[in-house]
């Protein structure tokens, strides 16, 4: 009896040190897993969902921009065939807020490769690029005055900075949206080239640096 107690204790020994690798250090384990499936979610909170967007998304998109701008500015950023053409070329671009599966807010970009907006970055996504032009951001009606807009463009920029093709984000907005913008870390670069019938535009740059750094100690 004695000899088979001291033969379990040695083999505990031998196994205690794998054991305790696994379990004595979870913060090794990574912070952000992806599902090897085919729906790439990422960026999970309990009933909450942040995940890129896609052409299937479009429609509930337009919904949301179009009651969002066209009360206030008589404009959507973008229409809903610019929408589709967005998801398509570029979704990675995008970020989504679903809460229990219904899409409550979004933000859509597409890549830029010049210093300064042209009418052309409207409706072009140049992939050699390395500035994010940010089309629009919006949240449902229902689910404003909450602070949902700066929390999904906090997470938006977050998201940026795990790319390493990203060098800064920009875009162009009304006066009375630089301030929010300004809380988010943007900051004036004058006035924009392009107009829309008689709305005229600000435009603001983010840059996004410390790329490696942040990319390290931020799961990415």
């Amino acid at each position: 009896m004695i000899a088979r107690l001291q033969r379990e204790a040695r083999w505990g020994k031998q196994q205690h040190p794998s054991m305790s690798a696994v379990s004595a250090v979870p913060f090794m384990r990574p912070l952000h897993i992806r599902s090897p499936g085919p729906r790439g979610r990422r960026h999970t909170l309990p009933a909450s969902e942040f995940r890129s967007l896609s052409p299937e998304d479009a429609i509930s998109v337009f919904e949301i921009e179009r009651e969002a701008f066209i009360s206030v500015s008589g404009e959507c950023p973008l229409h809903l065939d610019e929408v589709r053409h967005f998801l398509t070329l570029c979704p990675e671009l995008s970020l989504g807020w679903f809460e229990e599966g219904r899409l409550v807010a979004f933000v859509i970009g597409s890549l830029w490769d010049q210093e300064r907006l042209t009418t052309d970055a409207l409706t072009l996504h140049k992939p050699q690029g390395t500035t994010v032009h940010i089309h629009v951001l919006a949240v449902h009606r229902t689910f404003r005055q909450q602070g949902k807009g700066s929390i999904l463009m906090w997470r938006y920029l977050q998201y940026l900075r795990c790319l390493p093709y990203v060098r800064r984000a920009v875009l162009m907005c009304e006066d009375f949206l630089v301030p929010f913008y300004r809380k988010s870390g943007f900051k004036v670069q004058g006035p924009s080239k392009i107009t829309v019938g008689p709305l005229a535009f600000i435009e603001m740059l983010y840059p996004v640096r410390g790329h490696a750094f942040m990319r390290r100690n931020s799961g990415c």
